[in-house]
Formats: C-alpha cells, sequence, structure tokens
C-alpha cells in the first residue's frame, strides 16, 4: 500500500484535479465544515473507492464532483477546466453529458418499465447506448418491460446503473450503491459496477462506510472529520465475488 495522493505512476491522466478543496455549510448560527482542505487527483479509467464514516465528506466530495454542489474554497478541475466558473447551462451540460449518477435508493419511475426508465436518459443524451443495449450490459435483458415492482432491490439497482450508464458518462459516481442491499446481491451489483469501469473505462468512484468493498479498486481514499486521511493503492485488486462481508 501506498499514500498516493496525486495520480499514481502509470495511471491515465487526471480527470479530477482537486486542491485545497473545502466546503462550508451554515446551519442557523452555526458552520458546519463539511470539507476541510481535500487535495486529490482522480485519473481516468480508475476504479476509486471513498471509505469513510458517516459525516467525513465523502457524500460532500461526490455532490461537487458531480455538479449537484459547489465548494466554498479551493479548485475543482475536470479535464483541465474549473467547474467553479461554470454557469448554469455549463453545468447543466457537464451533468448530462459527462456524469452518471447511482444512489442507495433507486429512484426509478415506479410507472415505467425498465426500459422506460433507462429511455429517459437515452432520449437527451448525445451518444448513447439503446436501452437495450444499456440493460443486457447490466445483465437484465430479459427483464426489458417489466416494472419496478416486478423487480428485486438488486434487479432495480441494476436499472438505476443502466441508466446512468446508457449516455456512455465519463464519469460514474455511486454513493452507497449496496446500502440497502444484503451481501449476495450487493456483490452481484459490485460485479456489475466493475464491469462498466472495466469495459466502458469510465472513472469510476463509489462511497462506502463497508471496508470490504475497497478490495476491489484500484486506490482507496480514506476520509475522516472532512480530510483525505491517507490513500491506498491496490497492487492487486479482488473480483466482486471475492469479496466477503
Amino acid at each position: 500500500m501506498k499514500n498516493q495522493v496525486d495520480a499514481p505512476a502509470g495511471a491515465g491522466r487526471p480527470i479530477f484535479e482537486i486542491r485545497s478543496l473545502s466546503k462550508v455549510y451554515q446551519m442557523g448560527e452555526v458552520q458546519v465544515e463539511a470539507l476541510r482542505g481535500v487535495d486529490l487527483e482522480l485519473c481516468e479509467g480508475e476504479l476509486v473507492v471513498l471509505l469513510g464514516p458517516s459525516g467525513s465528506g465523502k457524500s460532500t466530495l461526490l455532490n461537487i464532483l458531480g455538479g449537484l454542489d459547489v465548494p466554498s474554497g479551493g479548485q475543482i478541475r475536470y479535464r483541465g477546466r474549473e467547474l467553479a466558473v461554470f454557469d448554469d447551462t455549463a453545468m447543466t451540460r457537464y451533468r448530462r453529458e459527462h456524469v452518471g449518477f447511482v444512489f442507495q435508493f433507486y429512484n426509478l419511475i415506479p410507472s415505467l418499465t425498465a426500459r422506460e426508465n433507462v429511455a429517459l436518459v437515452t432520449e437527451i443524451a448525445a451518444e448513447p447506448m439503446t436501452p437495450e443495449e444499456s440493460l443486457a450490459m447490466v445483465g437484465l435483458a430479459d427483464r426489458l418491460d417489466h416494472f419496478p415492482t416486478q423487480l428485486s432491490g438488486g434487479e432495480q439497482q441494476r436499472v438505476a446503473i443502466a441508466r446512468a450508464v446508457s449516455k456512455r458518462p465519463q464519469v460514474l459516481l455511486c454513493d452507497e450503491p449496496t446500502g440497502a442491499l444484503d451481501a449476495q446481491t450487493g456483490v452481484l451489483v459490485l460485479d456489475v459496477i466493475a464491469r462498466v469501469n472495466r469495459e466502458l473505462g469510465t472513472t469510476t468512484v463509489v462511497i462506502t462506510h463497508n471496508a470490504a468493498i475497497a478490495a476491489m479498486a484500484d486506490r482507496v481514499v480514506h476520509f475522516g472529520n472532512g480530510r483525505v486521511v491517507s490513500v491506498d493503492a491496490n497492487v492487486a485488486k479482488k473480483s466482486a465475488a471475492e469479496l466477503s462481508w
């Protein structure tokens, strides 16, 4: 293991460059420091796990990476461009064309089939997969016309992943994607995320509090109290099937 905040030797070029990033929330008369001077680089094609307890800053960083929130200070560059200077139109385009999101809860529309839920994204993307292609990629080619209530929790999460990757995003941001699943189902979902990372070359960031998941990452970023505590590089990654918790 090696502490590696900047891009590892031999890795792809940095897709995100984060320097002295801070985020302060005003809660009435109290200021809450969610991020306290974070320095980090994330590389093209990398699978990175953000590991740490609740309230350590992981989700705040993910929201800033995805353009859902803005920093209070510091810099965050995407492919050399400073995200903080994007206007609303540019930020909407960034989220629509470059970033896919997967959350703990699936956020599927109950009245739409799996195919139709994915089509919501493919209809507005520039060069999307078809819903059939993306659902096949997550192992649901035979569930295209099923409604969310006809799918298990793991299948619903895989539909959510198919929806996120159908626009061929450069970045896939996953916030506790297995948090609502049992271990066996969680492994299936993690295998899909690893496959997307491997086959599409999508830079993938996974938030978790489950230390076992760290073994499947290229690098593991440990968070604590709004700071990067350490960054470890995995010399030998494990497959999702090799994980146990």
